[in-house]
């Protein structure tokens, strides 16, 4: 089974240049829409506003002042969680939610250019 989760989204070009900078391989789907590779069986599929507004009937949500989801990335390890954050917070995300650091959680999130919200996550083993 294949999870891809829909995003709205202001600029195109924008999202993808950020996400691509972040390490993402994005490939373009069709006009309005790009698909960036999570994993095999996971993408995030951006899509301009005026896109996204044809698939659904309710307002679309402004990801700047509400919250509808956490997309939460898995990490193997701190290092990682902090690498993904420090880059978004250099290509102008701002930080999101609250640093997690204890027992076997590590975690650190960021608001994209749209508003939303992502968290990179490290589930430390104990040794």
């Amino acid at each position: 089974m294949q999870l891809f989760v829909n995003l709205p989204i202001k600029d195109l070009d924008r999202s993808q240049k950020f996400f691509t900078e972040l390490g993402f391989t994005m490939f373009g789907m069709a006009e309005g829409m790009a698909s960036m590779i999570i994993s095999e069986q996971t993408q995030v599929m951006l899509l301009t506003e005026p896109t996204f507004a044809a698939y659904v009937s309710k307002e679309i949500s402004d990801a700047t002042t509400s919250t509808e989801a956490i997309l939460v990335l898995g990490m193997e390890n701190p290092a990682q969680v902090d690498e993904l954050v420090d880059k978004a917070l250099a290509l102008g995300a701002t930080p999101a939610g609250t640093p997690q650091e204890g027992g076997f959680r590590y975690q650190r999130g960021f608001a994209d250019l749209d508003g939303h919200h992502w968290e990179a996550l490290c589930l430390v083993q104990p040794a």
